[in-house]
């Protein structure tokens, strides 16, 4: 199993970032898949959950309006746009796996700094 984030980095207040979610090794359109993060020195917290075929997504309040998640499950992937960030939108993001019946995976996460 491999899930591996991609697309963090520098970005100034006010701006918008993409990040994607590449997973292998699990049956991947039959997972709910998530986007997590986690600031420094807070706990990790939900972002958005994507369910299995991705018509359902739910967003926590500080995502809500701002950030988009989706998957293609033709390609294996998930991602998160971002935009209107904010300071506080500075963390290490993680996408996760979980299916109902067992299985549970994360990636080693990306970092997304919002600074000016």
């Amino acid at each position: 199993v491999q899930i591996v984030e991609s697309g963090g980095g520098l970005v100034q207040p006010g701006g918008a970032l993409t990040l994607s979610c590449a997973a292998s090794g699990f049956d991947f359109s039959r997972y709910v898949m998530s986007w997590y993060r986690q600031a420094p020195g807070k706990e990790r917290e939900v972002v958005a959950v994507i369910g299995s075929r991705g018509r359902n997504v739910d967003y926590s309040a500080p995502a809500k309006g701002r950030f988009t998640a989706s998957r293609d499950n033709t390609k294996n992937m998930v991602y998160l746009q971002m935009r209107n960030l904010v300071v506080e939108d500075t963390a290490v993001y993680y996408c996760n796996a979980v299916h109902s019946h067992g299985g549970n995976y994360w990636g080693k996460g990306t970092l997304v700094t919002v600074s000016s």
